[in-house]
């Protein structure tokens, strides 16, 4: 399985990244969910968590839009409607805004609310903005819009992804899976 992209095949850093992202977003979803019904220590534990991944994500999403830039980028089959092609392109830059946009409304909110956000402790962020108990509400409530269109998009281009291997029998599904040579 090549490293880099091809013109028909996704390499083995893209799609080892595609799906770290994913497997994150949604142990962030798991652990949001959970955080909800703790409190004091635990509910700290579990938000700490919730910010290293999510500033990981933020991370990983810095590589991945590098080396998408760096790489070519896989054409659609020659069947490809183009209201799919329009509507591939519309997604896929959503998705990427939306992994940046989450750990970065995380990380406002945060500072908003003066708690410091670190990398599993190793190294600390510094603040986006300072103490403001004005934004932290506005923030809160944009990083959970944020996870609503997120869910939303990804769904829509999971549909996408299925409809191709399904409906129109071809690879585009398979050249992103984790093990496959196409």
């Amino acid at each position: 399985m090549p490293f880099r992209n091809t013109k028909s095949s996704w390499g083995s850093l893209s799609k080892g990244l595609h799906w770290l992202i994913v497997l994150l977003i949604i142990n962030q979803w798991v652990i949001a969910e959970r955080a909800d019904d703790l409190t004091g220590f635990q509910k700290f534990t579990a938000l700490n968590w919730h910010k290293w991944f999510g500033m990981t994500i933020f991370m990983l999403a810095i590589v991945r839009l590098v080396w998408r830039l760096a790489n070519p980028v896989p054409d659609l089959t020659a069947e490809t409607r183009r209201w799919e092609r329009v509507l591939a392109k519309i997604s896929h830059a959503l998705l990427y805004t939306l992994i940046f946009a989450m750990p970065l409304t995380g990380w406002i909110m945060s500072s908003a609310r003066a708690f410091g956000v670190s990398w599993f402790n190793l190294f600390k962020f510094p603040d986006l903005v300072g103490k403001n108990d004005q934004l932290y509400p506005l923030m809160h409530a944009t990083h959970h819009l944020l996870f609503k269109v997120l869910v939303a998009t990804a769904l829509l281009h999971a549909a996408g992804a299925l409809k191709h291997h399904f409906i129109d029998r071809n690879n585009v599904l398979r050249r992103m899976l984790p093990f496959s040579r196409i």
